[in-house]
């Protein structure tokens, strides 16, 4: 299994990013997948969730209507498009697939 995240980046305060996971070595099409994050100092925080036919969504509550996880089947990718960010977001966040990580991308939200 490989988990590949990318798009983090320093961005100012109600900016937007969009971060992507490439997966592969397993079946994509059939695993929900999953975005968390670990600020310094924080225990690591599921983020958002999207199931395998990206028709249901699973979000933390300070992350609602804020954050968008989406996913293409073909393409084996998910996506958690960020918006309104805040310094309380900046964080390394990770792609997740059962007990499989990514190494994570650095999202510095900072004036």
């Amino acid at each position: 299994v490989q988990l590949v995240e990318s798009g983090g980046g320093l961005v100012q305060p109600g900016g937007s990013l969009l971060l992507s996971c490439a997966a592969s070595g397993f079946t994509f099409s059939y695993s929900a997948m999953n975005w968390y994050r670990q600020a310094p100092g924080r225990e690591r925080e599921q983020v958002a969730t999207i199931n395998i036919f990206g028709d249901s969504r699973y979000y933390a509550d300070s992350m609602k209507g804020r954050f968008t996880i989406s996913r293409d089947n073909a393409k084996n990718m998910v996506y958690l498009q960020m918006s309104s960010l805040k310094p309380d977001d900046t964080a390394i966040y990770y792609c997740n697939v059962g007990n499989n990580w990514g190494q994570g991308t650095q999202v510095t939200v900072s004036s």
